[in-house]
C-alpha cells in the first residue's frame, strides 16, 4: 500500500498554503469540508475529470491543507484546521470568511 505524504505541522509553508488555496475548485473542496465534515473523494461533483480531482487532493495534501485517510478503496477527506491554526493563526478562518461572501 502507497503511503500518502502529509508534512509535518512544523513543515506547512505559508506559500504553500495559499498556492493550493489559490484554485477555485480546491478552495470550494476546503469550504465544503468545513462545511460537511470528513468526506470521501467521490462526494465531491466538480466538472473535472478525475486524474484531475487527484491532483487538486494532491496538492491540498502536500501543503498540508488536507488529511487523506485511506480506508480500502476509499480516500477520506479531512480539514487539517488545528495544523494550520497553530502555524498561521487566523488565516485560515479569513481565507474562509473572505470565500464565502
Amino acid at each position: 500500500m502507497k503511503i500518502l505524504f502529509h508534512p509535518n505541522r512544523e513543515d506547512i509553508e505559508l506559500t504553500s498554503v495559499l498556492y493550493a488555496l489559490s484554485d477555485p475548485i480546491r478552495l470550494s473542496i476546503v469550504i465544503e469540508i468545513v462545511k460537511s465534515g470528513e468526506q470521501p473523494c467521490g462526494y465531491f461533483d466538480f466538472p473535472v475529470v478525475k486524474s484531475t480531482m487527484t491532483h487538486h487532493v494532491r496538492t491540498l495534501r502536500e501543503a498540508g491543507v488536507l488529511n487523506v485517510r485511506k480506508q480500502g478503496t476509499q480516500h477520506f477527506l479531512t480539514l487539517r484546521s488545528e495544523d494550520l491554526n497553530m502555524r498561521f493563526p487566523g488565516l485560515l478562518t479569513a481565507i474562509l470568511q473572505t470565500a464565502s461572501v
